[in-house]
């Protein structure tokens, strides 16, 4: 029986991934994730056509409207290719007029009930990431503070929004968010150091090497490999 938070989108989307699905990779990728929502076991090109084609035919020209149709996915998937799909219509291209700093409530609860890599570093890199560069002041201070929080998920995301922002990167602002995880010991906060800094070493190496230099007590081994494995040093 459908549940209460079925949608007709999430119905649709549920028939095409099940039409594709192969119980080996499904097994697979559960085990590879650690998941315990299983998967219907599609290919994840499939999985974005399938989005694509799906989501548009549902109406996301209102905030509200989009809003819905994003967590129908979300709260009522039971396969993780469900999920997959929501975040893909977070960033459809018809969304574009909603990615503004009312959409980060939304974002903020995808990352804490996602609470795993696979989820929150494709939100936390294409949907944080595009709002920061829309609106930097506010979002800076919400970065920040995300940061400092108690969810680690949250901080994570924080560390890596700007992955694919290179050039453009704020570094005063990567470097605040890093802060506060530089000496922890998980191993997703200093795994997110690691990459955020090799990203940014594309375009300032000299700058990324000098970091390390100058918190070389304070990262992990794991942040310094990550960060120098392009550069050296």
């Amino acid at each position: 029986m459908a549940s209460a938070t079925d949608s007709s989108l999430l119905r649709a989307v549920r028939a095409a991934l099940a039409e594709l699905a192969d119980s080996e990779r499904a097994a697979q990728q559960q085990r590879y994730m650690k998941s315990a929502m299983p998967y219907h076991g599609v290919a994840m090109g499939d999985v974005r056509a399938i989005g694509a084609r799906l989501c548009a035919q549902v109406d996301i020209s209102g905030f509200e409207d989009w809003r819905r149709e994003v967590l129908g996915l979300w709260s009522g998937a039971r396969f993780r290719e469900e999920r997959y799909v929501a975040i893909q219509l977070c960033g459809e291209r018809r969304a574009k007029a909603h990615q503004t700093l009312r959409a980060l409530p939304l974002y903020e609860q995808l990352i804490v009930e996602g609470a795993w890599w696979d989820l929150v570093d494709e939100l936390a890199i294409h949907r944080l990431g595009a709002l920061l560069q829309r609106e930097p002041a506010p979002m800076r201070r919400e970065l920040v503070a995300w940061s400092r929080c108690d969810n680690l998920w949250k901080r994570r995301s924080a560390i890596v929004s700007q992955v694919r922002a290179k050039a453009r990167t704020d570094f005063e602002l990567l470097a605040a968010c890093i802060e506060p995880a530089l000496e922890s010991n998980e191993f997703f906060l200093r795994k997110a150091i690691g990459w955020a800094l090799r990203s940014y070493a594309d375009v300032d190496a000299p700058t990324v090497r000098a970091y390390v230099e100058r918190h070389a007590e304070r990262l992990s081994g794991l942040s310094k490999r990550e960060a120098l494995r392009k550069i050296g040093g």
